[in-house]
C-alpha cells in the first residue's frame, strides 16, 4: 500500500511504531522494520553512547529504513542529532517541536525530519520550519497526551499543513488504518499496539496486566508528573493521586538521582533540561521537579517487571488488544484487514 509515508521514508506499509521510552529498543524496531513498517528508537532514556550502540545494533539486525525519537528541549540534543546523521539513520522524530535549526541541519544531511504534535497550531509551526511530515495525537494516546480526540484532531491538522500527516491515538488494527486514510492521512502510528507483542521486551507480567484492562482501566492522571498522562489505573496511581505535595516532590528528588545514575547525566545537564522543560512549557519548578518520576517509574515496569512499583502507560486501545503477535505478523495482520475492509467499500459509478 503506498502512500505519501511510504514514499517518504521508504518502507513497504504505511505504519509507525512509536519511540516508547524504555520499550522502542533495537530487539522491537528491528522487527518491525524487517515487518515492512517504520521502526522508530527511544532515546530519551539512552545516554549518548547508548544511543549510539543501539542505532548499530539496529543496523546489524536490518537493512530495513527506522527512526530514533529524540527530546527537542534535551540539552544535547544537538550532540544525538549528529550521531543520527553519522549513523545513516533514515528518520529524526521528535516529542516535542525541534528548532528551525535542528530541522535544518537534519535535512541538509537527508534525514527525513517528523516531529510529533497534539494540536494544529504545532502542526503549522513545524511545516513552516520544513519538517517533512508529522504525527498527530489525539487524546486516545498512551503517555503526555491531549484533551481533542484524534477524529477530531486529525482533519484539522490535515486540513492545515500540506506535509503527509501520520494519525496516532487509538489505532491497532486495518480498519483504523483505512479510517485514518479516509481522513486524510497518510498512514497511522502505534504505540500500545507494538508494546504488545512477542518482539517487545517489556516482561511478560507487565503484559499480562496491560492484555487484562478493559478500556475503563485507562486513565489520565497528572499526579506522575504534573502533566496529563494516559496509563493504565493501578494501586501505584490511586497511591500517588492520594499523596500530598511534600511527599511528591521528595519522592521525585529520589528519582531524579536515580535517572541520574542511570543515564549518566550530570547534574548540571539535568538543570538545563529542566530550564527548557520549564520555559517550553510553561511549568512550575515544581512541575518540572515531579517530572523527574516519569523515566524512574515506566523503568520500573517496563525493564524490572515491578508493576506494583512502576506505572504502565498505554493508550486507550490497551482494552481492545488480547494477544502476542510478532511484528511480522502484526504488520501483516493489519495490512490483510485494511485491504479487506477496502474490498467491500463501494466503487464509483
Amino acid at each position: 500500500m503506498a502512500t505519501a509515508l511510504t514514499e517518504l521514508v521508504g518502507v513497504r506499509h504505511p505504519v509507525v511504531q512509536t519511540g516508547m521510552g524504555w520499550v522502542a529498543g533495537p530487539r522491537l524496531v528491528s522487527a518491525t522494520a524487517n515487518a515492512g513498517a517504520l521502526g522508530v528508537l527511544a532515546s530519551a532514556t539512552m545516554g549518548v553512547g547508548q544511543l549510539r550502540g543501539a542505532v548499530r545494533e539496529v543496523k546489524s539486525r536490518t537493512d530495513a529504513p527506522f527512526g530514533v525519537n529524540l527530546r527537542a528541549d534535551a540539552g544535547d540534543a544537538a550532540e544525538r542529532v549528529g550521531i543520527i546523521i553519522e549513523e545513516g539513520v533514515k528518520v529524526a522524530s521528535f516529542a516535542l517541536a525541534p528548532s528551525r535549526e535542528l530541522i535544518s541541519r537534519l535535512k541538509d544531511a537527508g534525514v527525513v525530519v517528523i516531529p510529533s504534535v497534539g494540536a494544529r497550531r504545532h502542526a503549522e509551526k513545524v511545516a513552516a520550519w520544513g519538517a517533512d511530515a508529522v504525527v498527530v495525537q489525539g487524546g486516545e494516546g498512551g503517555g503526555h497526551t491531549g484533551s481533542v480526540a484524534t477524529t477530531v484532531l486529525l482533519p484539522q491538522v490535515v486540513d492545515a499543513v500540506d506535509i503527509p500527516v501520520i494519525a496516532a491515538g487509538g489505532f491497532h488494527d486495518g480498519r483504523g488504518l483505512v479510517a485514518a486514510l479516509s481522513y486524510g492521512a497518510a498512514g497511522v502510528a502505534m504505540g500500545t499496539r507494538f508494546l504488545l507483542t512477542s518482539d517487545s521486551t517489556v516482561p511478560d507480567a507487565v503484559k499480562a496486566r496491560y492484555l487484562a484492562a478493559a478500556v475503563t482501566d485507562v486513565t489520565v492522571t497528572t499526579a506522575v508528573d504534573g502533566l496529563p498522562h494516559r496509563m493504565l489505573r493501578t494501586e501505584l496511581v490511586d497511591a500517588l493521586e492520594r499523596s500530598g505535595r511534600a511527599a511528591s516532590l521528595l519522592r521525585a528528588l529520589r528519582h531524579a538521582a536515580a535517572f541520574r545514575r542511570e543515564s549518566g547525566m550530570g547534574w548540571n545537564r539535568m538543570v538545563r533540561d529542566g530550564l527548557a522543560m520549564k520555559h517550553g512549557k510553561d511549568l512550575s519548578w515544581s512541575q518540572v521537579l515531579l517530572a523527574a518520576n516519569t523515566p524512574m517509574l515506566l523503568k520500573a515496569s517496563m525493564v524490572d517487571g515491578r508493576t506494583d512499583l512502576g506505572v504502565m502507560a498505554s493508550g486507550q486501545v490497551a482494552g481492545l488488544i488480547e494477544d502476542l503477535p510478532s511484528c511480522a505478523e502484526l504488520v501483516d495482520r493489519v495490512m490483510a484487514e485494511a485491504a479487506a475492509v477496502l474490498r467491500t467499500l463501494p466503487r464509483p459509478a
